[in-house]
Parts: structure tokens; sequence; C-alpha cells
């Protein structure tokens, strides 16, 4: 029996869907019954009806999905890989903010640990940020992990005053404006796609800005058949999937370590580790799944 026909089985037996972020490994995807962004996953794990989960991304990920499922039972593919981003801001941070401004939104990155949602008044994705904050009745936004979707949703809603936090997504963080122009001139004919997490000299040198779902639906929009995209690499097995005429270039360096941990093995075995299950407290998942359904609300 091969690979595959072992693992159709174990759905079977015990009814199992995989989920599958666009940044781990293409052999994970290709085995995944949904792979999406972050809101995509989030919204699609509420509506599965499987009794177990295997979730194939980062720890918070796993979390999520069980915040929102309480009575499923929820596995991380490698309960090891995590997101540093997600641990870049802290309990002091979110309440000496909430001491200095009375009329104060705390929005959360949904990269970001379950003791920071359960502070939140609500969570974003980067598909879904700029909407959320426009209809947030306070003035001012702590926008927390990450500073670069911060910095970046802050300039699509001016009306509202944005205090970023110091966090930053390692991979993102590192692209800079030289290695977009040395790409650029590389391939002059090629559009320019970005990940929000990235820097605004990044930003700037781009001809579409948005989530990985927001990249992946933008291609056909735009003229030309070269694209530079400037997110994790491993987006090039859906653009390549869903677009075979099209000539996609990236960074090397856009490789996320911690995605990568995921090997297609662990999909038979995840579950027999009592460590990839995630569990979390009932008072802690109530906390943060208020700002969750919030997202799952304003962000339709």
């Amino acid at each position: 029996m091969n690979f595959e026909d072992r693992l159709n089985d174990l759905k079977k037996e015990k009814d199992v869907a995989i989920l599958a972020h666009y940044y781990v490994d293409e052999e994970i995807q290709a085995l995944a019954d949904y792979v999406g962004d972050s809101f995509y996953l989030a919204q699609k794990g509420k509506d599965l009806n499987n009794k177990r989960i295997i979730m194939a991304g980062v720890y918070f990920m796993g979390e999520t999905i069980k915040i929102l499922n309480p009575d499923k039972k929820v596995y991380n593919l490698n309960w090891l890989a995590d997101c540093p981003m997600a641990h870049m801001t802290n309990e002091k941070d979110i309440v000496d903010m909430k001491n200095k401004y009375d009329d104060l939104a705390v929005v959360t990155y949904v990269n970001s640990t379950i003791e920071t949602k359960a502070l939140s008044d609500v969570c974003v994705t980067s598909s879904n940020a700029a909407k959320i904050c426009k209809k947030l009745k306070e003035k001012n936004i702590f926008f927390i992990p990450d500073r670069n979707l911060g910095s970046y949703v802050s300039e699509e809603v001016p009306e509202k005053n944005f205090i970023l936090n110091r966090g930053s997504c390692p991979r993102h963080n590192q692209i800079n404006k030289e290695d977009i122009l040395s790409l650029k001139k590389l391939h002059p004919r090629a559009r320019v796609l970005a990940h929000p997490e990235c820097k605004k000299e990044v930003l700037e040198l781009s001809d579409y800005i948005g989530s990985t779902k927001g990249i992946i639906n933008e291609i056909p929009k735009l003229d030309g058949d070269e694209f530079i995209i400037v997110t994790v690499k491993a987006i090039r097995y859906e653009l390549e999937n869903n677009y075979p005429d099209k000539t996609f270039y990236f960074l090397d360096k856009l490789t996320c370590i911690n995605m990568n941990m995921h090997k297609k093995e662990d999909l038979l075995t995840c579950m027999d580790n009592p460590y990839n299950e995630v569990k979390i407290d009932e008072d802690l998942r109530q906390k943060a799944l208020k700002p969750l359904e919030r997202m799952l609300e304003l962000g339709k």
C-alpha cells in the first residue's frame, strides 16, 4: 500500500481533515484537504464536521482552530513549529497602552499566542486588517505584534491613530529595497507582488500589496506573464498550479524555517504523539474566543 492510500485509510478511520498553510512544503499541500491563508483556515476549521483536524502550519494556527472548535481534537503536524513573531508582545505592553489611552482598541494579528488574543479586542489577518480597523468605533488602535503590517494598515486607515508594536516576521522583515531592485534589474518586465509583513521600502516598490491569498488572486488581474513574489516561496506550489503559463521569481532567503519542519510522514503519526494534540485552558479559551469571533464577523 502506498503512502497516499495509507493516509486516506487513516483519515477515513479516524474522521480526519488536513488543513495546510501556503507556506508548508508542497508535498504536504498536495496531500491536504484544504490549503489557504490564516483567515481561510480559521473559517474552514469552524465549518468542518470532522471529529479530528490536523493543522500543518505553525503553533498559533492549531491554537486558533482549537479555540474555535473545543469539541474537536486538533493536532499540530509538528508541535515544535512555532512563529517567532507570535511572542513579540506581552501583557505589560497591552496593559500600559490601555492605561495610557481611554479610547483604545487592541487589534491583534492572528499570528499571536492565545494569551495575547485573550487580552485583545479583535483579531485580524493580513487580508482583513484594514477592513476591520475601519469598522472599529475607537479612535486609537494598538496594533500588535507586527509593526510592518500595522504601518501598512495605518496608511490604509488614516482616520485612526495607530500605535505600533516592535515585532515583525523574521522572514519578511529581512527583505530590503536592494533585494527587489536586483530582481527587477534581472527581470525588468516582471510585476512585483508583496506581503504587507514586508518593510515600507519594499512595499513602495510593489505593484500589489496583499495577503498570500490576495497575491494568488491578483495574478490574472495584472498585465504580463512574469511576476516577482515577495513572500515565503512555498507559495510557488499554489501559483504554478493555478497559473502554469506564468513565470514566478522568488528570493531564496524567503523560506520559513518553522513551516519547513513539517514532513509528510508526520501525517501518519502526529495523532499518536500526545505533544501534538492542542490542549488549552477553558477559561483562557473563552477569553481568546471573543476577539476571534469578532474577527470572523467583522471580516465577512
